[in-house]
């Protein structure tokens, strides 16, 4: 029987972060399904509602590409949760704008991205959840962090439509 040597002098941080990342969305997606919602639906309606933005700008906030973001306010249109609306500052751009009933599907969407949040920083000893998050933010802040130029750019995973 042979063994092979550790030849790994850390941990696979992308393999933690990617598997965390896959575990939460899971989660949140299943959680925002109670409300016909998404992760991504969220998103874009929760960032819509803070200030006038068009659809690049909320697109850029969501990690979406061109036509994911034209589908979803499609989407949001269709079940009547936002509207699309001549931007004030640029005649060519279009904003979108959160109707009462996406008004209100963000409010449940908060308390179900709460409760999700809660639930996996529960499974921390409670000295350690606050130690994680301001770990992470000061990480996500980080410029090294910011997506690398690449002739071969690496895509997101794709959702699954809902």
């Amino acid at each position: 029987m042979s063994t092979q040597p550790n030849i790994r002098a850390a941990r696979d941080l992308t393999g933690l972060l990617v598997h965390a990342a896959h575990a939460m969305n899971t989660r949140l997606t299943l959680a925002l399904a109670e409300i016909d919602s998404s992760p991504r639906a969220h998103c874009v309606l929760l960032h819509a509602m803070e200030t006038e933005r068009t659809q690049t700008q909320l697109a850029e906030l969501a990690g979406l590409d061109k036509t994911t973001m034209v589908v979803t306010a499609d989407e949001l249109e269709r079940e009547g949760l936002a509207e699309r609306h001549p931007s004030s500052t640029d005649r060519r751009a279009r904003i979108i704008v959160v109707t009462p009933a996406g008004e209100e599907r963000v409010r449940q969407g908060v308390e179900i991205v709460d409760r999700v949040h809660a639930e996996a920083l529960g499974l921390l000893p409670e000295n350690e959840r606050q130690v994680l998050v301001d770990a992470l933010t000061r990480f996500q802040q980080a410029p090294a962090v910011e997506p690398a130029e690449s002739d071969k750019p690496v895509r997101r995973p794709r959702r699954p439509r809902q």
